[in-house]
């Protein structure tokens, strides 16, 4: 049964001088269009549910708006954002298609892929989303965020909706209590299904990098390019580039072999660190192993993990290979000196 949409709101008493401040509306998915569609055409931003992480969503074209997500994010204004669109036709009025992208494009959209291509001169887009690079990220979302798009008719900057460096949301739950202050709508869809944000690509010189681990596997990518996948990049190319970034309250310890007292723990698989027993709170991405599974998880269980009031959370070794490589880099981040941009 679909979420019932309701109003969340905070009363504050005498002390504050009996003020009412109005938090986030939170409405299903069948009940959210219209009040997106009006919200969108005014210029604010709507927390939306995507296949990926829910996203924070404004009208690409406005750059008051765009401004709006940066501010509600607390986000730096160096770090572009992807601009998600609703078919091939209005990506490719936006940005320069090629035949490598344009076979991905068909592959793989809509879906957790995003393209960096090149920018089409007057393409509306506003500067803000592309941080002034000559690129642009794009990709289409499956289910509410596409048909939100394709009703609006113009594309949605739309970064994950939590503030800037922090663990992403996947529920309507998560984008609420961390952004309901500053915003006025989020659109419940439910746990999002892949839990991890997109796999972000390069094309350049008929030549593929790899910008972000993500949603998709580089070796699909791989398999449908007929071509290998570069790594590394000069600079902040794509969003999710920062050194620090997926963080949450408590440090990150990685690769742990035994726990430490106080310590929560990030588990995967069958086989536990040593002294796991001793952990304030665990959480098991997969018992099973099962990468899929446990990208799906990663994000919710950090915060659950966080909320336990432990000062560090372990995390157990996890394969790199297929949507490890994506885990590891969101857990790197993560773990990295808070004060490092890049």
């Amino acid at each position: 049964m679909p979420a019932l949409p309701r109003i969340v709101r905070r009363i504050t008493g005498p002390a504050c001088s009996g003020l009412v401040s109005n938090l986030a509306e939170i409405l299903a998915v069948g009940e959210a269009m219209e009040r997106a569609l009006a919200l969108l055409d005014g210029g604010y931003v709507v927390a939306i549910p995507t296949e990926t992480v829910y996203g924070l969503a404004a009208d690409a074209t406005n750059g008051v708006a765009v401004a709006r997500i940066f501010e509600a994010k607390g986000r730096p204004r160096f770090n572009p954002l992807i601009a998600h669109v609703a078919d091939l036709a209005m990506a490719s009025r936006i940005a320069e298609f090629h035949p490598l992208s344009t076979k991905l494009a068909e592959a793989f959209w809509p879906g957790p892929l995003t393209l960096v291509l090149p920018q089409r001169a007057q393409n509306g887009i506003h500067p803000l989303v592309t941080a002034g690079l000559d690129t642009i990220a794009l990709r289409i979302p499956r289910g509410f965020g596409g048909e939100l798009i394709a009703r609006l008719g113009r594309p949605l900057a739309a970064p994950s909706a939590n503030s800037s460096g922090r663990i992403s949301a996947t529920t309507a739950e998560a984008v609420a209590a961390d952004l309901g202050e500053k915003i006025k709508l989020v659109v419940d869809g439910g746990a999002t299904p892949v839990g991890l944000e997109s796999t972000i690509v390069k094309i350049e010189d008929g030549r593929l990098r790899l910008l972000r681990p993500g949603g998709i596997a580089a070796e699909e990518i791989e398999a449908v390019a007929g071509a290998e996948l570069m790594r590394g990049g000069g600079g902040i190319e794509a969003p999710g580039m920062l050194a620090s970034h997926y963080a949450p309250g408590a440090s990150v310890r990685l690769n742990a072999k035994k726990i430490a007292g106080g310590e929560a723990l990030l588990a995967f698989g069958r086989d536990r660190a040593e002294g796991w027993q001793d952990a304030v709170a665990l959480r098991n991405l997969s018992e099973g192993g099962d990468l899929r599974e446990a990208a799906t998880n990663l994000f919710a269980y950090m915060q659950a993990l966080d909320r336990s009031g432990a000062a560090t959370i372990a995390v157990e070794p996890i394969p790199h290979e297929g949507l490890g490589e994506a885990i590891n880099d969101r857990l790197a981040r993560a773990a990295a000196p808070r004060d490092k941009i890049a």
